[in-house]
């Protein structure tokens, strides 16, 4: 009886190790399915992204990368990773690509690669309607609220300096302006498309935007890891069927009312 277990004991065990060997088939978290694209969002930034009460991340851009995938005859995946979990996901490779109203900027494009870009963006500045401001400089000496990380940051610090401590970081922009409607700030300096979007909720005839000349156009686009030549070309192929079809413009009237 012992010898008989013994045997049957060491059989299992090298079909085990087989097993261990060969992996089981299975792939790493790390590694991508080629016909799955996963996609990394900060599902706060509505009309681009944000993530309903079911779990369900929708918006703009969703319905932008989803067309995409579809394009290429590929599965989409979209998670909710957040601003900054955003960049490190795409490092680490845990994402193929990332897609949250990103900014293409000349630091940016040194650490990664850009889709062509699809939406062009302005920032505006959020204020109480009888606010007396009416340019960034009028800011100065005012607490203004901006995401962290954005170029809403970017342009408040190119104005007043990286150490002005009027500056109040967010993790998100609707945080920033829920705080602007209680009184701890003063403005808010986002992208126009989030703003626009908010005034909708807004109490109305209670606050305005105020477009400054020294604000630049920004372009968005859909961000991968340096090098990642394989999946940018696919983003890449995708948009520009589904902006030559009319599928874009679809999407981009059901957010903005009109054509892009």
């Amino acid at each position: 009886m012992k010898k008989g277990r013994w045997i049957i004991a060491s059989v299992f065990l090298a079909a085990v190790l087989v097993l261990t060997a060969c992996g089981g088939g299975q792939k790493s978290g790390s590694e991508s399915d080629g016909n799955v694209l996963r996609v990394g969002t900060d599902a706060a930034y509505p009309p681009f992204e944000k993530q309903e009460g079911s779990g369900e991340i929708t918006g703009f851009d969703i319905e932008v990368i989803q067309a995409i995938a579809e394009a290429e005859g590929l599965e989409v995946r979209v998670q909710h990773t957040g601003w900054d979990g955003l960049f490190e996901a795409v490092d680490s490779g845990k994402v193929d690509a990332g897609i949250s109203a990103i900014t293409i900027t000349e630091e940016r494009k040194k650490k990664y690669d850009f889709s062509d870009p699809y939406f062009e963006a302005k920032q505006l500045i959020l204020v109480p309607k009888d606010s007396d401001v009416s340019t960034l400089e009028d800011l100065k000496g005012k607490k203004i609220g901006v995401q962290s990380g954005t170029t809403g940051e970017i342009v408040v610090q190119k104005a007043f300096g990286k150490t002005y401590e009027g500056i109040r970081g967010y993790d998100d922009t609707p945080g920033a302006i829920d705080d602007l409607v209680i009184g701890r700030v003063d403005a808010v300096v986002a992208d126009n498309g989030v703003v626009l979007d908010y005034m909708k909720k807004l109490p109305e005839g209670k606050f305005k935007t105020i477009e400054d000349n020294s604000f630049e156009p920004e372009s968005y686009g859909i961000m991968v890891k340096k090098g990642n030549k394989e999946v940018l070309d696919k983003i890449n192929s995708g948009l520009k069927k589904i902006q030559e079809d009319g599928t874009f413009d679809k999407i981009y009237k059901k957010y903005f009312g009109q054509e892009s």
